[in-house]
C-alpha cells in the first residue's frame, strides 16, 4: 500500500471508530435506533440537502454555505450578501426535483435580503461549482421590506407537479399583515421552478390577493413538507404556546392573528378566538412551548413501523416528536429525542433512507438517526 493510501485508510478508520464511539442507542415504542454525530462546528445551521454523491450542503445563518464531505466542512463562495441580524441569514435549501440530470442541477435557497426599510424573504438558485456557487439567479423577493429581523418563515418543499411551496412569516411587528391578501407576509407561496406564478394558483383571478399566494393567515411556518400524494403539511410557531400542525389546502385561511390558541408573551392571556367561520383549524396543536422547526415524512423500509408518520423538530422544547395521523387527526404521539442534541432546527430523510437532523447552536452539528442493527441480547447496539 502506498504511504498516502495507508495514511488515508488509517484516517478513515480512526474517523469511523470515533463516530462509533459517539453513537448513542435509543429505544422507542416501535424501533431501536442509533443517533450518530456526522459533523460539528456549524454556525447556527438552518437548511440541509443531501447530494446524489452522499455529500451534504448545510446553510449557516451567518450567510455561509457548508459542504460536508465525510465529516469535513468546506465553505463555498458565490453567495449573495445576506442580512444575518436577528432570525435572518441564509435559511432553507432545496435541490431541484430533477437534480442530477445536468440541465436541472440547481440549488434553491431562501435568505433575508437587505433593502430599503429593512429586509425581505427572498429566493434564489445557483449551480454547484468547484468551491463556489455559479450562475446565481434571483427568483423571488417578497413585496415589502420591513423590520425587525424575524419571522421569515423560509421553508421550501416541492410538489409532485414541479411547483415549489415557500413559506413567509408575518415578519413580527404587525400580525394583521397575515390577513392582508395584498401582502406576501404570513403566507405560503406556490411558484414555478423559475420563480413565476403557476396559472392555476388559487388567487390568480382575485385582484385583492397576490397571485403567488397559496394559503394565508400564517404566523411563522418553519416546517414544510409535501407527501407523495401531493398533500402538503406545515408546522408554525404560535406566540406563546399555540404551535400548530396544518394540512395546507389551496386558498385556505389559517386564521392568524384572529384565530390562535397562543397567548400574549407579557400577560399570558389568550390572543384570539379558538375557531372562526371561513378559517381553517389546525390538525394538531402542540402542547407547551414546542417551537416547531423542521418537518419530515418517514418513508422507506428501514423505518417501516414509522412509514407515513411525521417527524417534527422543536427548538425551545429540544424535542423530536413523531406524529401518526389517521382520518385527518393525530392518533399517536411519541417523543423520540428530548434534549439529547439541543434545539432541533431541521429534520430531513436522506437519499440513503436515514434521518438527518441539524441542531441550532453557535457550534451546531449534523446528526444521523438510523435503525440499530439486531442484537443477540435483544438490547439495541450501535457498533459491532
Amino acid at each position: 500500500m502506498r504511504p498516502h493510501h495507508r495514511w488515508l485508510a488509517t484516517a478513515l478508520l480512526a474517523a469511523t471508530l470515533t463516530a462509533q464511539a459517539d453513537e448513542r442507542p435509543l429505544v422507542t415504542r416501535h424501533l431501536a435506533l442509533c443517533l450518530t454525530p456526522i459533523a460539528a462546528g456549524l454556525a447556527h445551521p438552518w437548511g440541509l440537502v443531501m447530494l446524489p454523491d452522499g455529500r451534504f450542503l448545510a446553510s449557516e445563518r451567518d450567510g455561509r454555505l457548508a459542504l460536508i464531505d465525510d465529516g469535513r466542512i468546506t465553505r463555498l463562495a458565490g453567495l449573495p450578501e445576506v442580512s444575518p441580524r436577528g432570525q435572518g441569514g441564509l435559511l432553507d435549501l432545496a435541490l431541484h426535483p430533477d437534480y442530477g440530470d445536468g440541465e436541472h442541477d440547481w440549488l434553491y435557497f431562501t435568505w433575508s435580503r437587505p433593502g430599503p426599510g429593512g429586509t425581505a424573504t427572498a429566493l434564489s438558485r445557483a449551480r454547484l461549482g468547484d468551491g463556489r456557487l455559479t450562475d446565481l439567479e434571483p427568483l423571488f423577493v417578497q413585496d415589502r421590506f420591513s423590520t425587525p429581523g424575524r419571522h421569515y418563515g423560509s421553508r421550501l418543499a416541492w410538489r409532485p407537479d414541479g411547483t415549489l411551496l415557500m413559506s413567509i412569516g408575518d415578519r413580527g411587528v404587525d400580525p394583521s399583515r397575515a390577513q392582508d391578501g395584498g401582502d406576501h407576509a404570513g403566507s405560503i407561496l406556490r411558484l414555478t421552478d423559475t420563480g413565476g406564478v403557476p396559472a392555476d394558483n388559487p388567487f390568480v383571478d382575485d385582484p385583492e390577493v397576490r397571485d403567488e399566494i397559496f394559503s394565508l393567515g400564517h404566523r411563522n411556518p418553519q416546517g414544510l413538507i409535501v407527501a407523495g400524494d401531493g398533500t402538503a403539511w406545515s408546522t408554525e410557531h404560535g406566540p406563546r404556546t399555540g404551535d400548530e400542525l396544518n394540512r395546507l389546502v389551496p386558498g385556505a385561511n389559517y386564521g392568524w392573528p384572529e384565530v390562535t390558541l397562543g397567548r400574549d408573551y407579557v400577560t399570558n392571556l389568550p390572543l384570539g378566538r379558538d375557531s372562526a367561520p371561513g378559517m381553517r383549524d389546525p390538525v394538531h396543536a402542540f402542547s407547551g412551548r414546542f417551537a416547531p422547526s423542521g418537518l419530515a415524512r418517514v418513508t422507506g423500509e428501514g423505518f417501516a413501523p414509522w412509514r407515513g408518520d411525521l417527524l417534527a423538530g422543536g427548538l425551545r422544547s429540544e424535542t423530536l416528536l413523531r406524529l401518526r395521523l389517521a382520518g385527518g387527526a393525530v392518533v399517536e404521539r411519541e417523543a423520540i429525542l428530548e434534549g439529547e442534541i439541543g434545539r432541533i432546527r431541521t429534520v430531513r430523510q436522506g437519499r440513503d433512507g436515514a434521518l438527518y437532523l441539524l441542531d441550532d447552536d453557535p457550534g451546531g452539528s449534523l446528526w444521523r438517526l438510523s435503525p440499530a442493527p439486531p442484537s443477540a441480547q435483544g438490547a439495541p447496539r450501535c457498533a459491532d
